[in-house]
């Protein structure tokens, strides 16, 4: 599923206009966003929580050439199901 067909169901879901239901969600994303680029993390009860998690510096391999490389710290989002999610995958 897709941005465009998440919004598509959130239209019908709600009775909401196609354009209103993906301005929704774009607001939705976005705030995400903004809550995660300040360090925040994100709980959506039932379904789970975004956070930014940091990966530390380590060394590599170039594949190619077999070169060792150091392969730079960064941030990254991540995603825990919450029980619910979970619960009814199962």
């Amino acid at each position: 599923m897709n941005k465009t067909q998440l919004a598509e169901s959130v239209a019908q879901a709600t009775g909401m206009k196609k354009k209103e239901a993906e301005t929704a969600v774009t607001a939705m994303t976005n705030a995400i966003i903004a809550a995660l680029q300040n360090g925040e993390k994100v709980q959506i009860v039932g379904f789970g929580t975004f956070e930014v998690k940091e990966r530390a510096e380590r060394s590599g391999r170039n594949p190619k050439t077999g070169e060792v490389i150091t392969v730079a710290a960064s941030k990254h989002a991540a995603f825990t199901a919450g029980k619910a999610l979970k619960d009814s995958l199962n």
